[in-house]
């Protein structure tokens, strides 16, 4: 797989019961993103509100030709009345993990995001646990904030996370 090979597109109707593993598969959310389970029409109604393409948060399918891999998001973070950044995520099914396409898909929806919004920010977080990812968003551009501690709560127990970010001027 080459980063030249990925690539974002707005989610299909087709591409539901993908997301839809995402949030009643354990294996497929990965140890870092299982919740629970959780509302099995979310993503259907969404989709039909929007096409998971609002205002304030969106969703793309990270693709390699016809083969889905996952999904990319991003919702917006108001920290003061004049001013918003984005917040994003990203979760791949088991298959495409470790082999780059989350650097790239995460590039990728870096430069679209900056493309058409005026944002200055963009953050990403992640588990303390998750060094994958952590390696992931530094390859991607981003620069490590600190340490949240206990962010989350997921299987028991309260986790630390680390918060990431690139700006504008980040890019080359």
């Amino acid at each position: 797989m080459t980063s030249a090979d990925i690539s974002l597109r707005p989610v299909g109707e087709a591409d539901l019961p993908v997301l839809d593993r995402f949030l009643h598969d354990p294996q497929a959310a990965s140890p870092f993103q299982w919740y629970g389970w959780r509302d099995p029409g979310r993503w259907r109604r969404q989709w039909a509100e929007n096409g998971l393409l609002g205002e304030d948060v969106g969703h793309l399918m990270v693709v390699r030709g016809a083969e889905r891999l996952g999904f990319v998001a991003w919702r917006r973070i108001t920290p003061a009345p004049a001013s918003y950044y984005w917040n994003m995520g990203i979760a791949l099914l088991p298959a495409a993990r470790g082999k780059g396409a989350g650097t790239e898909a995460q590039r990728q929806l870096v430069r679209y995001l900056f493309a058409h919004s005026t944002v200055m920010r963009i953050e990403a977080d992640t588990e303390a646990d998750n060094l994958a990812e952590q390696r992931s968003l530094e390859k991607a551009g981003f620069t490590r904030e600190g340490v949240l501690r206990s962010v989350s709560f997921r299987d028991g127990l309260w986790r630390d996370g680390v918060r990431y970010s690139i700006l504008r001027g980040d890019l080359g």
